[in-house]
């Protein structure tokens, strides 16, 4: 126990409390905690000199056990002086502990720093006087490097996740593009029948009219004539009013469902109309796979929803099941019903008589990025979205049924009043 007040001679505040102090430091009980203690433990004097200190707490600053006591602790520790100063200050104004401060050191030895958290404890006497203060520090530099990893590992993984969701939403929204240049495709096909017949007419009809006009000018005109150029104006007329309806009721349709589909306005709407205007718009590509597709849809089901979205889904479903179902260039039916599923729900049910899917296949369709056909071009998220939609948006559930070799049916429950 000499070493503990060897260099206290002269160092005290009082001769009183000096004895204290080494009548304490002397205590067998007390040295062999300071020994074996798993921590670093030390006892500071009120005006901060090492009065005893262990060789744990003697790694902050690498000075060893003898050369800290009596020492002040700006001698030995000076960048952890003006702290420590601090809160002896406070223990002797106030009484009180100071716990849980957090201490970082650097040794000139040592390339990384070092953590520990110090508790902090007046030593009365008998009379209740504070004579020293009680150190304890526990090491956590080991705690804080793993802190610093799962909080760099965290924050990989969110930046990670956060350029995967805008590579998904980029997709997403170019998916649901090419769904709208489907559309532009199909009702650019079903006009160039009416169009182009209504252009034949007028021209057939401008040609007539400059040679009944030259008769007319030369007095050459006969009744037969007359008769035949106003059965003509009537027959053109009637082929270029039926005609140009048709156009005008695809380019209305049209007009109609792009609106919904890019702008995803709220309104009233007749489901099973919608569905019939959508699916008017997929005939070109269905025609030219050799896969026909009927609808059988309950007219008068009056919804207050999205009909932009619930167009999407359709698209979606009804594209997916030409690029799945059918592989090889097969052909096939693909079946809509629409129709009323109690008195605040319609029901929405697309089928195939395709290929089917495995269990495997079923219980991933609706993840996003998933596809059986990634060599073909498909980018997996046609059902995601279709199941987003439906349940995020339109406020409806989703159900897939399929079996391989037995087709694939895809059922809706939406509410009349969406959500």
């Amino acid at each position: 126990m000499g070493r503990s007040c060897a260099r206290l001679d002269g160092q005290m505040p009082s001769s009183s409390n000096a004895s204290r102090i080494l009548r304490f430091a002397q205590q067998p009980a007390l040295q062999l905690i300071y020994d074996t203690a798993p921590i670093g433990l030390a006892c500071l004097s009120p005006d901060c000199r090492y009065l005893e200190i262990n060789q744990r707490l003697t790694e902050i600053c690498g000075i060893s056990v003898e050369d800290h006591l009596g020492r002040f602790v700006r001698d030995c520790v000076p960048a952890l002086a003006d702290a420590v100063e601090a809160i002896v200050r406070s223990i002797m104004n106030t009484g009180e502990p100071v716990i849980g401060v957090e201490v970082t050191g650097q040794r000139a030895d040592q390339v990384e720093e070092r953590h520990w958290v110090t508790y902090w404890h007046p030593l009365r006497a008998p009379s209740g006087e504070i004579i020293a203060i009680n150190v304890a520090a526990e090491e956590i530099t080991e705690r804080k490097r793993a802190e610093r990893e799962i909080r760099a590992a965290r924050d990989a993984a969110e930046t990670a996740l956060r350029h995967l969701r805008e590579t998904q939403d980029s997709l997403i929204e170019a998916e649901k593009l090419a769904a709208l240049g489907r559309m532009v495709a199909g009702i650019a096909h079903e006009m160039n029948s009416p169009v182009g017949i209504s252009l034949t007419v007028a021209s057939t009809l401008q040609q007539r009219a400059a040679q009944f006009s030259a008769k007319a000018a030369s007095g050459d005109l006969k009744r037969s004539s007359l008769n035949a150029f106003i059965g003509l104006v009537q027959d053109a007329a009637s082929q270029l009013v039926t005609n140009l309806s048709r156009s005008a009721e695809r380019i209305q349709s049209f007009k109609e469902v792009a609106l919904d589909q890019s702008q995803s306005k709220r309104r009233s709407f007749d489901p099973g109309l919608l569905t019939e205007q959508v699916l008017s718009h997929l005939t070109r590509d269905s025609k030219h796979q050799s896969i026909a597709i009927g609808s059988h849809c309950e007219r008068n089901l009056s919804m207050d929803s999205y009909p932009g979205p619930l167009g999407q889904v359709l698209t979606h479903l009804v594209v997916n099941a030409m690029t799945h179902a059918f592989p090889e260039g097969l052909d096939g039916v693909i079946d809509i019903r629409m129709a009323a599923s109690g008195a605040d729900h319609v029901e929405l049910a697309i089928a195939d008589d395709g290929c089917g899917m495995t269990a495997d296949v079923r219980r991933l369709a609706f993840d996003p990025f998933f596809t059986t056909r990634r060599n073909f071009g498909a980018t997996g998220l046609g059902l995601h979205i279709v199941h987003t939609i439906v349940t995020e948006r339109l406020g409806g559930r989703i159900n897939l049924e399929s079996e391989p070799g037995n087709g694939t049916t895809v059922s809706l429950i939406l509410p009349r009043m969406a959500p």
